[in-house]
């Protein structure tokens, strides 16, 4: 697991095991913050044991920014901490959450101890605020990715937890694309020093405005190649011939996953736009 410290009191982590996934904590005088879970318990129990005993305090609230399993399974290790997400959040990880677990825990023994915790306390519109120390966390909606996506600003520091609506690869298989460009583009107005991505490296300032144009470059590419296939016969060899490159991408993203992430998005969309 990779460590960073983004700014004062805020930190930043990244699995080395699962694509890149991130998370991060907000430090108060007393307790801490986490902004989602990692991929395997293992780091997950490797963020906690840094946050207790490296910087001293215990976490408090734990916040989900989507209810997908990599950003959320580890919500049990943080017992007597208060769960924060999305309403949607909440009933998309029981509906989901719950049976995928149970497949799960079949196919990996290492999730033997996950348990779903579902957020306890949610918001459904507008945003919502909180304090730690000296950091104003703002909570609001960043639909795309998920129906139920939110990203966190450290509003003091202008550093903003993204989560999966800002990936190296924009992924929208179980989400909408119109509303991720929207996302996309709202938070390229945020004024930021840093975007923590869902996945993949920190976005520095001077790489904000290159990566969000790319981020759109490559939706709206995606859209119309998918588009021009029209209702061809031949549609999956047209879609096959769709390269990530040529819709703005390098498939080396997120260690090589970007490829795959790619024909999945393209399939979804041909679905979604032809109504099937």
């Amino acid at each position: 697991m990779h460590r960073e410290r983004v700014s004062e009191n805020v930190f930043w982590f990244q699995s080395e095991v699962y694509a890149q996934v991130t998370a991060g904590v907000i430090v108060g005088p007393q307790w801490a913050v986490v902004i989602d879970t990692l991929a395997l318990p293992d780091e997950t129990l490797g963020m906690r044991e840094f946050i207790e005993h490296e910087l001293g305090v215990q976490v408090r609230y734990v916040i989900n920014t989507h209810y997908h399993a990599d950003h959320t399974w580890g919500n049990c290790f943080f017992p007597g901490a208060t769960v924060i997400g999305h309403a949607k959040c909440r009933e998309l990880l029981i509906e989901h959450g719950v049976p995928s677990l149970e497949g799960a825990k079949k196919q990996n023994p290492s999730l033997r101890q996950v348990k779903i915790v579902p957020p306890h306390l949610t918001f459904a519109s507008g945003e919502l605020t909180m304090r730690v120390g000296k950091k104003n966390l703002v909570f609001s909606q960043t639909f795309g990715h998920s129906e139920d996506s939110i990203s966190v600003l450290v509003e003091e520091d202008r550093v903003l937890f993204a989560s999966d609506a800002f990936m190296p690869l924009p992924y929208i298989v179980d989400g909408d694309v119109e509303e991720l460009i929207t996302s996309i583009k709202k938070i390229g107005k945020m004024g930021l020093e840093n975007i923590i991505q869902g996945h993949g490296d920190i976005i520095l300032r001077g790489e904000i405005d290159a990566a969000v144009k790319e981020n759109l470059n490559y939706l709206n590419n995606i859209k119309k190649a998918v588009k021009s296939a029209g209702k061809r016969k031949n549609v999956d060899e047209y879609l096959d011939a769709i390269t990530i490159e040529s819709c703005g991408k390098s498939r080396v993203y997120l260690g090589g996953l970007a490829e795959t992430l790619h024909r999945r998005n393209l399939r979804t969309l041909y679905h979604q736009i032809n109504g099937e």
